[in-house]
């Protein structure tokens, strides 16, 4: 209970102790250093720090679709490194969202369809299904293009797919991975500036891998990883020589 009277928002993600190394020849290279991090509900949190730096590892490790080599994560009341594969995955189908740089649409499926799939590799076809892909769809501008194809679109309305489908299903965390890398600066902007909009509306919790220094302003937590150590940061301290740079 916070000092105001008004109930805090519950952890939503926690992770303690990440470690996680490579090979190379011979030698091992230490990307994750004794990592830890708690994210609340609705938060947004960028995550920073030069190519090569081990970033999209760490979010690949949060979201369970790689396993740190030491260290606990823990979603919600699930302890996801103490699932099997199997079970990570149907978690992750469930609650997790995910907002890729290569937009990662289906292309032999429409907009609507592509929106629609998370609900249906859940079983969800019920009557709330269509409502809730046509709520989504308006929201992002693309309520006329719902029968194209991916291949019809432009990159910025591609990635507004990929953020109406990440959404669709109400998952706890979103994890997105340079989400605006493969726009222009005018798109990129717009695309910002849209899926931080629909994340506070629908109180989402979302972690962005990013270059981006867009996202800096808006967002209530950031991260650098630097030399495979975490440090919370602000905006005024990070100088683009070290974040922006390919």
């Amino acid at each position: 209970m916070r000092k105001d009277g008004q109930q805090a928002p519950a952890v939503v993600l926690e992770a303690y102790g990440l470690c996680k190394a490579y090979s190379e020849g011979e030698k091992k290279h230490l990307v994750l250093q004794d990592v830890s991090l708690s994210l609340q509900e609705g938060e947004l949190a960028v995550l920073v720090g030069r190519s090569g730096a081990g970033k999209s590892t760490l979010l690949n490790v949060l979201s369970g679709l790689d396993r740190p080599d030491a260290g606990v994560v823990r979603i919600g009341q699930t302890v996801l490194t103490a699932l099997p594969e199997q079970e990570r995955t149907r978690f992750r189908r469930q609650h997790l969202g995910f907002i890729f740089q290569a937009y990662n649409l289906i292309p032999t499926l429409t907009v609507e369809e592509n929106v629609r799939l998370p609900l249906e590799l859940l079983g969800r076809t019920d009557a709330a299904a269509q409502p809730r892909v046509q709520q989504l769809l308006e929201a992002v501008g693309l309520a006329e293009r719902a029968q194209s194809f991916p291949d019809r679109l432009s990159g910025g309305e591609q990635q507004r797919v990929a953020i109406a489908r990440a959404l669709v299903h109400h998952p706890m965390v979103i994890f997105a991975d340079e989400p605006t890398g493969n726009l222009d600066d005018q798109t990129a902007a717009q695309v910002v500036r849209l899926l931080v909009r629909l994340v506070r509306q629908e109180r989402r919790t979302l972690l962005v891998v990013t270059h981006d220094q867009a996202f800096l302003p808006l967002a209530d937590r950031i991260w650098e990883l630097h030399e495979g150590r975490l440090f919370e940061r602000t905006p005024e301290c990070l100088s683009s020589s070290r974040l922006y740079q390919p």
